[in-house]
Protein backbone atom coordinates (compact mmCIF):
# COMPACT_ATOMS: atom_id res chain seq x y z
CA UNK A 1 0.00 0.00 0.00
CA UNK A 2 1.36 3.44 -1.18
CA UNK A 3 1.91 5.94 1.63
CA UNK A 4 2.26 9.39 1.55
CA UNK A 5 4.40 11.91 2.91
CA UNK A 6 3.37 15.46 3.02
CA UNK A 7 6.35 18.38 3.58
CA UNK A 8 5.83 21.33 4.83
CA UNK A 9 8.35 23.64 4.47
CA UNK A 10 8.12 27.35 6.46
CA UNK A 11 10.73 29.44 5.00
CA UNK A 12 10.76 32.49 3.02
CA UNK A 13 13.65 31.58 1.07
CA UNK A 14 13.50 28.26 -1.02
CA UNK A 15 17.45 28.18 -1.28
CA UNK A 16 17.88 28.48 2.35
CA UNK A 17 19.52 25.39 3.63
CA UNK A 18 15.71 24.55 5.63
CA UNK A 19 14.57 24.51 2.41
CA UNK A 20 17.66 21.95 1.30
CA UNK A 21 16.83 20.06 3.67
CA UNK A 22 12.69 19.94 2.75
CA UNK A 23 14.60 18.72 -0.94
CA UNK A 24 16.53 15.98 0.64
CA UNK A 25 13.04 15.06 2.94
CA UNK A 26 10.93 14.84 -0.27
CA UNK A 27 13.70 12.93 -2.43
CA UNK A 28 14.10 10.51 0.31
CA UNK A 29 10.49 9.42 0.89
CA UNK A 30 10.18 9.15 -2.90
CA UNK A 31 13.43 6.78 -3.13
CA UNK A 32 11.18 4.51 -0.70
CA UNK A 33 8.01 4.61 -3.04
CA UNK A 34 6.56 7.14 -0.99
CA UNK A 35 3.69 9.46 -2.63
CA UNK A 36 5.38 13.26 -1.65
CA UNK A 37 2.68 16.06 -1.70
CA UNK A 38 4.34 19.74 -0.41
CA UNK A 39 3.17 22.24 0.94
CA UNK A 40 6.01 25.69 0.81
CA UNK A 41 4.23 28.06 2.58
CA UNK A 42 5.47 30.78 1.54
CA UNK A 43 5.83 30.11 -1.67
CA UNK A 44 2.35 29.57 -2.12
CA UNK A 45 1.85 32.88 -0.26
CA UNK A 46 -0.08 31.10 2.19
CA UNK A 47 -2.36 33.86 4.26
CA UNK A 48 -1.77 32.71 7.80
CA UNK A 49 -3.57 35.34 9.85
CA UNK A 50 -7.24 33.40 10.16
CA UNK A 51 -10.57 36.17 10.26
CA UNK A 52 -13.80 36.72 8.64
CA UNK A 53 -12.52 38.12 5.32
CA UNK A 54 -12.08 34.17 4.33
CA UNK A 55 -15.96 33.37 4.76
CA UNK A 56 -18.71 33.90 2.70
CA UNK A 57 -21.25 34.00 5.73
CA UNK A 58 -18.72 34.39 8.66
CA UNK A 59 -20.42 34.20 11.96
CA UNK A 60 -20.89 37.61 13.75
CA UNK A 61 -19.31 38.59 15.48
CA UNK A 62 -16.80 35.96 14.31
CA UNK A 63 -15.79 33.66 15.88
CA UNK A 64 -13.20 30.83 14.43
CA UNK A 65 -14.40 27.99 16.00
CA UNK A 66 -17.81 28.38 14.49
CA UNK A 67 -16.55 29.72 11.43
CA UNK A 68 -14.54 26.52 10.55
CA UNK A 69 -17.07 24.36 11.49
CA UNK A 70 -19.61 26.25 9.53
CA UNK A 71 -17.73 26.04 6.53
CA UNK A 72 -16.18 22.68 7.35
CA UNK A 73 -19.62 20.95 5.16
CA UNK A 74 -17.50 22.31 1.78
CA UNK A 75 -17.60 25.49 2.01
CA UNK A 76 -13.68 26.10 3.63
CA UNK A 77 -11.36 29.26 1.69
CA UNK A 78 -10.16 27.33 -1.31
CA UNK A 79 -6.30 27.27 0.36
CA UNK A 80 -7.64 25.31 3.49
CA UNK A 81 -9.41 22.89 1.69
CA UNK A 82 -6.53 21.82 -0.20
CA UNK A 83 -4.20 22.31 3.02
CA UNK A 84 -6.91 20.16 4.52
CA UNK A 85 -7.22 17.35 1.91
CA UNK A 86 -3.22 16.80 2.17
CA UNK A 87 -3.23 16.43 5.63
CA UNK A 88 -5.83 14.06 5.69
CA UNK A 89 -4.19 12.45 2.50
CA UNK A 90 -0.58 12.15 4.70
CA UNK A 91 0.62 9.22 6.71
CA UNK A 92 3.83 11.29 7.31
CA UNK A 93 4.11 15.23 8.11
CA UNK A 94 7.94 16.56 8.14
CA UNK A 95 7.81 19.89 8.79
CA UNK A 96 10.59 21.83 7.74
CA UNK A 97 11.42 25.63 9.59
CA UNK A 98 14.13 27.61 11.77
CA UNK A 99 13.33 28.88 15.22
CA UNK A 100 12.86 32.74 15.37
CA UNK A 101 12.19 34.29 18.68
CA UNK A 102 12.07 31.07 20.40
CA UNK A 103 9.14 29.85 18.64
CA UNK A 104 8.51 28.62 14.95
CA UNK A 105 7.76 30.81 12.49
CA UNK A 106 4.63 33.16 12.29
CA UNK A 107 3.83 31.63 8.96
CA UNK A 108 3.73 28.02 10.65
CA UNK A 109 1.42 28.63 13.99
CA UNK A 110 -1.01 30.58 11.22
CA UNK A 111 -1.02 26.94 9.11
CA UNK A 112 -2.20 25.55 12.00
CA UNK A 113 -4.65 28.39 13.27
CA UNK A 114 -6.56 27.59 9.96
CA UNK A 115 -5.67 24.28 8.74
CA UNK A 116 -6.36 21.97 11.66
CA UNK A 117 -9.82 22.82 10.92
CA UNK A 118 -12.47 22.78 13.74
CA UNK A 119 -15.04 20.45 12.53
CA UNK A 120 -12.92 18.39 10.27
CA UNK A 121 -9.58 17.54 11.43
CA UNK A 122 -10.47 17.77 15.29
CA UNK A 123 -13.32 18.66 17.46
CA UNK A 124 -14.38 18.71 21.42
CA UNK A 125 -15.44 14.95 21.33
CA UNK A 126 -12.32 13.79 19.58
CA UNK A 127 -9.14 14.88 20.10
CA UNK A 128 -6.08 13.93 22.01
CA UNK A 129 -6.64 9.91 22.56
CA UNK A 130 -9.20 10.36 20.17
CA UNK A 131 -7.98 12.52 17.51
CA UNK A 132 -9.19 12.60 14.23
CA UNK A 133 -5.42 12.32 12.79
CA UNK A 134 -4.55 9.17 15.50
CA UNK A 135 -1.98 6.97 12.85
CA UNK A 136 -0.44 10.08 11.51
CA UNK A 137 2.97 10.93 12.25
CA UNK A 138 4.66 14.12 12.27
CA UNK A 139 8.71 15.11 12.53
CA UNK A 140 10.51 18.38 12.88
CA UNK A 141 13.60 19.39 11.37
CA UNK A 142 14.54 22.53 13.08
CA UNK A 143 17.32 24.86 12.20
CA UNK A 144 18.37 27.20 15.27
CA UNK A 145 20.77 30.13 15.12
CA UNK A 146 22.32 29.60 18.86
CA UNK A 147 24.53 26.76 19.32
CA UNK A 148 24.21 23.51 20.57
CA UNK A 149 25.66 24.29 23.63
CA UNK A 150 23.15 26.83 24.31
CA UNK A 151 20.40 24.74 23.14
CA UNK A 152 20.08 21.81 25.51
CA UNK A 153 18.41 21.97 28.86
CA UNK A 154 20.87 24.05 30.67
CA UNK A 155 21.79 26.51 27.82
CA UNK A 156 21.14 30.08 27.71
CA UNK A 157 18.98 29.89 24.83
CA UNK A 158 16.30 27.35 26.64
CA UNK A 159 16.11 23.94 25.98
CA UNK A 160 15.08 23.41 21.83
CA UNK A 161 13.20 20.53 22.64
CA UNK A 162 10.77 22.49 24.98
CA UNK A 163 10.62 25.69 22.80
CA UNK A 164 8.93 23.11 20.28
CA UNK A 165 6.27 21.50 22.94
CA UNK A 166 3.55 24.02 21.73
CA UNK A 167 3.30 23.00 18.26
CA UNK A 168 4.03 19.31 19.40
CA UNK A 169 1.11 19.77 21.58
CA UNK A 170 -0.59 20.89 18.65
CA UNK A 171 -0.48 17.86 16.79
CA UNK A 172 -1.50 15.58 19.84
CA UNK A 173 -4.37 17.74 20.99
CA UNK A 174 -5.17 16.30 16.54
CA UNK A 175 -4.10 12.88 17.46
CA UNK A 176 -1.29 12.47 15.46
CA UNK A 177 2.26 10.67 17.05
CA UNK A 178 4.92 12.86 17.17
CA UNK A 179 8.56 12.01 16.93
CA UNK A 180 11.55 13.45 18.37
CA UNK A 181 13.18 16.05 16.60
CA UNK A 182 15.94 16.53 14.29
CA UNK A 183 17.72 19.68 15.12
CA UNK A 184 20.75 21.41 13.62
CA UNK A 185 22.10 24.22 15.39
CA UNK A 186 24.22 27.46 14.63
CA UNK A 187 22.91 27.75 11.54
CA UNK A 188 23.25 31.12 9.93
CA UNK A 189 24.69 33.65 7.60
CA UNK A 190 27.11 35.23 9.71
CA UNK A 191 29.64 33.22 9.91
CA UNK A 192 33.18 33.75 8.32
CA UNK A 193 36.33 31.75 7.63
CA UNK A 194 36.62 29.17 9.01
CA UNK A 195 33.18 29.01 11.00
CA UNK A 196 32.05 29.44 7.70
CA UNK A 197 33.28 26.04 6.28
CA UNK A 198 32.58 24.42 9.37
CA UNK A 199 29.04 25.50 9.05
CA UNK A 200 29.25 24.17 5.62
CA UNK A 201 30.91 21.07 6.26
CA UNK A 202 27.86 20.35 9.38
CA UNK A 203 24.87 21.24 7.05
CA UNK A 204 26.44 19.43 3.96
CA UNK A 205 26.07 16.24 6.76
CA UNK A 206 22.96 16.41 7.71
CA UNK A 207 21.37 16.52 4.45
CA UNK A 208 23.34 13.53 3.59
CA UNK A 209 21.92 11.80 6.89
CA UNK A 210 18.54 12.89 5.72
CA UNK A 211 17.73 9.66 3.86
CA UNK A 212 18.75 7.39 7.22
CA UNK A 213 15.87 9.68 9.26
CA UNK A 214 13.85 9.48 6.66
CA UNK A 215 14.16 5.25 6.45
CA UNK A 216 13.77 5.00 10.24
CA UNK A 217 11.33 7.45 10.42
CA UNK A 218 8.52 4.87 11.41
CA UNK A 219 10.94 3.63 14.06
CA UNK A 220 11.78 6.49 15.57
CA UNK A 221 10.96 7.25 19.30
CA UNK A 222 8.27 9.90 19.57
CA UNK A 223 7.77 12.07 22.50
CA UNK A 224 5.37 10.68 25.37
CA UNK A 225 2.51 12.68 25.92
CA UNK A 226 0.14 11.47 29.17
CA UNK A 227 -3.13 9.65 27.88
CA UNK A 228 -6.67 10.85 28.78
CA UNK A 229 -7.29 8.21 31.45
CA UNK A 230 -4.27 10.44 33.41
CA UNK A 231 -6.93 13.37 34.07
CA UNK A 232 -9.38 13.05 36.51
CA UNK A 233 -12.95 14.55 35.38
CA UNK A 234 -11.87 18.69 36.59
CA UNK A 235 -8.84 18.00 33.31
CA UNK A 236 -6.22 17.57 36.19
CA UNK A 237 -3.36 15.48 36.56
CA UNK A 238 -4.12 12.68 38.68
CA UNK A 239 -1.81 11.95 41.64
CA UNK A 240 -0.76 8.60 40.37
CA UNK A 241 -0.26 9.68 37.15
CA UNK A 242 3.35 10.08 35.64
CA UNK A 243 4.71 13.61 34.09
CA UNK A 244 5.98 13.86 31.21
CA UNK A 245 6.96 17.14 30.82
CA UNK A 246 7.44 20.47 32.86
CA UNK A 247 4.07 21.66 31.15
CA UNK A 248 1.74 18.98 32.87
CA UNK A 249 3.20 18.73 36.03
CA UNK A 250 2.12 17.31 40.15
CA UNK A 251 1.47 20.24 41.97
CA UNK A 252 3.96 20.85 45.00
Amino acid sequence: MERTTLIVLAHPERQSFCGAWAEASAAAAEATGDRVLWSDLYGLGFDPAEGPEHYAAPPAPFDTLKAQEQAASGHLPADVAAEADKIRAADRIVFHFPLWWFAPPAMLKGWCDRCLVHGLLHDVGRRFDTGLLRGKRALFCVTTGARATESGPDGKEGETRLLLWPLAYTLRYCGMDVAEPVLAHGVHGYHEGAGKAALEARVADVLAAQAGVMAGLDDRPCHRFNADTDFDGEGRLRPEAPSHWPFIRHRD
